[in-house]
């Protein structure tokens, strides 16, 4: 898998990232286990992972994984703070819809951010992390705090360079000027495109490195929802059912008709021509993304190969564009 430098730092990222946000909830640690062999094996470098995921599960299964299945030295791996950890509700019973998950708590106080980082290392095993990220923006905690305790954690080793998940434009532009920001985290894809207006400029403007996050558009961009909700589906899960069904409008129907069209004369998935897409936007260093199981991991890497046609790519930037 190609590696790639993240903004203007020497820090280098396979370009498709692993995420682990399922693992615990919807994938279990065999099925993780898995995951993460194929991935490393097909070159993949960048884990992505919190102490927030399915309520500090999703981070636990990984510290199994580390050092057995996996040297824990081939892989660059990505932690946050700043969002208390939030678990998964529990079965109301039979019949009974699930609950959707509260709004996590944010704090990014000094105290805050050094308590879960020696946490996640003493949990993970390892003496550092290779991308630490300030989960939010946290408008009670002042900007020179965080940025005093990112300039701390790097100087002292734990984390190797320092980013942001959750952030605006001009909030990332506010602390990359008094902080050592190397990576930004951004929800980016066909059909979130609003990132290209603010966030990017801004990234670039500082040499901070884009990761993608959500570049499916959670799983509507591999064409699942074409014909009606599938009952294993996202949409289908009262927690984050309305999230999907909002965006399921005329111009996701556009797009998603697109890439079907794009898929068949390519002779591959509408989902490998959406992660390419993104792959090849400028100023993106990793796009994360996560599977279910091996079956959904082995398509996601299929598109490491997949070489759009730059016909294919315009007519993916005229459909998705936004007109109002």
């Amino acid at each position: 898998m190609e590696q790639r430098t993240v903004g203007r730092s020497g820090l280098r990222v396979s370009r498709i990232g692993l995420a682990t946000h399922t693992w615990g909830t919807h994938t279990d640690n065999d099925e993780a286990a898995v995951q993460l062999v194929a991935f490393a094996e097909a070159g993949g470098t960048l884990v992505d992972t919190s102490p927030a995921y399915a309520g500090g599960v999703a981070q636990r299964i990984l510290a199994e994984l580390l050092g057995d299945l996996v040297s824990r030295d081939d892989l660059v791996l990505s932690g946050c703070a700043g969002v208390a950890p939030r678990g998964t509700p529990a079965p109301a019973g039979p019949g009974v819809p699930t609950p959707p998950l509260a709004r996590p708590a944010v704090d990014t106080s000094r105290r805050a951010l050094l308590r879960q980082l020696d946490r996640t290392l003493l949990e993970l095993g390892t003496d550092y992390l290779d991308i630490w990220h300030v989960a939010a923006w946290d408008p009670a905690t002042p900007l020179d705090e965080v940025a005093a305790t990112l300039e701390f954690v790097v100087r002292s080793g734990r984390v190797r360079y320092a980013g942001v998940r959750g952030f605006n434009a001009w909030q990332v532009a506010s602390l990359a000027a008094v902080a050592p920001i190397t990576v930004a985290q951004t929800p980016y894809s066909l059909l979130a495109r609003d990132t290209e207006t603010d966030f990017l400029p801004a990234t670039h403007h500082h040499g901070v490195g884009l990761i993608a996050t959500a570049p499916l558009a959670g799983g509507i961009l591999t064409g699942k929802y074409r014909d009606g909700v599938p009952a294993d589906s996202r949409g289908a899960d009262e927690a984050t059912a309305a999230e999907i069904r909002h965006r399921l409008d005329d111009r996701a129907t556009r797009v998603v008709d697109a890439l079907v069209t794009a898929a068949d004369g390519l002779a591959t998935s509408p989902l490998a021509v959406a992660l390419a897409w993104i792959r090849d936007r400028p100023g993106i260093a990793s796009m994360i993304v996560g599977a279910r199981d091996i079956g959904q991991l082995t398509g996601v890497l299929a598109a490491e190969t997949l070489e759009l046609p730059r016909a294919i790519a315009a007519a993916l930037d005229d459909v998705s564009a936004r007109t109002e």
